[in-house]
Parts: C-alpha cells; sequence; structure tokens
C-alpha cells in the first residue's frame, strides 16, 4: 500500500491546541498534529523541551491540562525506558503481552524477531541482554499486535549501524502497509526517510525544510 494511497483516509491520530505545565511552568503551549495511515513523521527537540511529555499525553498514560487528542484503530508505544523484568526471558514477555493484547499467535512477534536479528535470544533473561537487544524487544512488544499507530520514543537508542539500518527499513515497511509512524528523538537522523519533520521549540511544533512526499524515501 502506498503512502500517497491512503492518505485520502482521515486522521488516525489527531491533536488539538494540547497545553500542559507542570507547577508554574508551561511546557506544551497548543500543540495540534494530524498523523495519517501510511506517514511516517517525525518531531525533533532539545532535551527538556517536552518531547516524552507530549508522547505520554498523545499514547493515554498522561492527561493534558486542555485540548484534544483522538485516536482511531489500535495503538503501538515504544517508550525511552524498556518497560521490561530482567528475571524474564524474550520469550516470556512475548507471552505476557501476547495475553494482554489478546491475539492468538505470535507469528508477527517472531517475524519481529527475524527483522531485527534477535531470535537466538528468545529464550534469554532480559538481564543477560545488551542495551540494544532489549530495544529491540522493546520495539517488538509494541510492535507484535500490528497497531495502526505506532509512537516511538528514541527508538534506536543503543543500536549498532547494522540495526539502525534495519529499523528503518522496517518503519518504511509499516509505513507501506498503513501504519501511522511517530518518531520522537532529540537528533533528526535520515530526516530525508520521513513524510514530515516536526520540531518541538517553545512548546508549540514547528514544520522544518525536511518535509518530502510520503513514500519517497525508504
Amino acid at each position: 500500500m502506498e503512502g500517497g494511497a491512503v492518505n485520502a483516509i482521515g486522521p488516525v491520530l489527531e491533536v488539538r491546541k494540547v497545553c500542559k505545565r507542570y507547577r508554574q511552568r508551561p511546557v506544551l503551549r497548543g500543540v495540534s498534529l494530524e498523523l495519517r495511515p501510511g506517514e511516517l513523521v517525525g518531531i525533533v527537540g532539545e532535551n527538556g523541551a517536552g518531547k516524552s511529555t507530549l508522547l505520554r499525553i498523545l499514547a493515554g498514560d498522561l492527561a493534558a491540562d486542555s485540548g484534544m487528542v483522538r485516536r482511531t484503530g489500535r495503538l503501538g508505544c515504544c517508550p525511552q525506558e524498556t518497560v521490561l523484568h530482567p528475571a524474564f526471558t524474550v520469550d516470556q514477555h512475548l507471552r505476557f503481552f501476547q495475553a494482554a493484547y489478546g491475539i492468538s499467535r505470535l507469528t508477527r512477534a517472531c517475524e519481529l524477531l527475524e527483522e531485527l536479528n534477535f531470535s537466538d535470544y528468545r529464550y534469554e533473561r532480559v538481564e543477560a541482554l545488551s542495551g540494544g537487544t532489549r530495544q529491540k524487544l522493546n520495539l517488538t512488544l509494541a510492535l507484535m499486535h500490528d497497531p495502526q499507530v505506532l509512537l516511538l520514543d528514541e527508538p534506536y537508542q543503543g543500536f549498532d549501524w547494522e540495526t539502525y539500518l534495519r529499523f528503518w527499513e522496517l518503519a518504511a515497511a509499516l509505513r507501506d502497509r498503513g501504519c501511522a509512524v511517530l518518531v520522537v528523538s532529540h537528533l533528526a537522523y535520515d530526516a530525508s526517510r520521513l513524510s514530515t519533520l516536526y520540531r518541538l521549540d517553545g512548546g508549540l511544533l514547528h514544520k522544518t525544510e525536511w518535509t518530502t512526499t510520503v513514500g519517497a524515501a525508504s
């Protein structure tokens, strides 16, 4: 499914004038954003700009002070801090999330293990894994139920170069399947791969000159 074909469909994530402050410090001052099927969108900003706060609001983990967030379809979220138990194996994590998502098979999870090249670690405990491999598992857990909207916070943290390239191949494949992908990072790595790049600055999103045609990069 090509990105240009699916963009005629309405947004699966719609954000209108979202505001958030901590005590007297405003963090988000009226953020608005639309994310449509088949779009691969990036948000960058300095540390402390409010990226993680925005992502938590989009995921429903944190309430905004005002504004509106509307999501459609299954949501996948890959936070910067991995939600993993060190004593459990990769396989145990997959089965816990299988039950949580209510899915009958681990077919998609096994595909992701192969795509991210860590099938050999399936029965290893998380405490024995490197930071990059833990992040692969974190990403797999966010994707194994085949979400329509995927939120990623610093998703390639700890990846080696080969895994970094595999990540972008996977992101492009998700885009082509019609998934709406939002990548939040403090650096604009490979911005040309994105449909649109925003900078979060002063509590607002600003579209950058890196904007490209959806599906133009792979």
